[in-house]
């Protein structure tokens, strides 16, 4: 790989870090917003809007660690956490900063959206810590036992496992922190894990796809990844 193929690599990574990132925090932020979809008929999914964004950050987590390997996938993680929690700070100046009188947003109603955020934040946080590092673990195991083979294998059975890891732990976190009243649980955990499950599967094409797109552009061969650092 020349120079310039490497600094365009580099700039991937960069992007797909950032988009990690932005749909972490964005997930915790927006997620007191909850909704309903029945999209098959016979069941009906009540989800939080912040659910929507997350699924992106574990098929974030597949393509760098198919591409740029463990090291950066774990990097990205805990890039993440930084970010998640420095948000938390930004959150909790803000909500002790006073309105002023003719402010569009009022004290009360501020608090009401962001005041449980550092919750949620640090609820998800601890889910998310353990659910993205048992992905990555389970996605290598399976990424070298079938030699680089089989990329469906160990995206689904990576994501599975992890998904609903983050969504037990999350639900439960929530609830015992009184975000969330218990009477949600079943629902939430049953519609959360099967919503991320169907997103799983339907985001194994969008892999394939990109891999290919990385394969054909820095001629990877089966299995290769992306050394940044040579």
């Amino acid at each position: 790989m020349n120079q310039k193929q490497k600094s365009e690599a580099f700039t991937i990574y960069l992007i797909l870090a950032a988009m990690f990132i932005a749909a972490l925090v964005a997930s915790n932020l927006i997620f007191q917003k909850f909704f309903s979809w029945n999209p098959f008929g016979w069941f009906r999914f009540e989800l939080s809007v912040g659910i929507l964004p997350y699924p992106i950050t574990f098929l974030i987590t597949d393509i760098i660690s198919e591409i740029y390997g463990r090291k950066r996938a774990n990097q990205v993680v805990i890039a993440g956490i930084f970010a998640s929690f420095f948000s938390i700070g930004i959150i909790l100046i803000a909500n002790y900063t006073s309105a002023i009188d003719n402010s569009p947003v009022t004290n009360e109603l501020f608090s009401k959206v962001f005041g449980l955020s550092p919750i949620a934040v640090l609820a998800s946080m601890l889910a998310y810590l353990i659910a993205q590092f048992i992905d990555i673990r389970i996605y290598h195991f399976w990424k070298l036992k079938t030699q680089g083979k089989h990329l469906w294998l160990r995206n689904n059975f990576s994501t599975f496992t992890s998904q609903f890891i983050d969504t037990l732990t999350v639900v439960t976190l929530l609830c015992s922190f009184q975000v969330l009243p218990w009477s949600l649980f079943n629902s939430l955990l049953i519609s959360g894990f099967l919503f991320k499950i169907l997103i799983a599967l339907l985001d194994t094409p969008i892999l394939y796809f990109i891999v290919y797109l990385f394969k054909a552009r820095f001629n990877l061969n089966t299995g290769e990844e992306i050394n940044l650092l040579d």
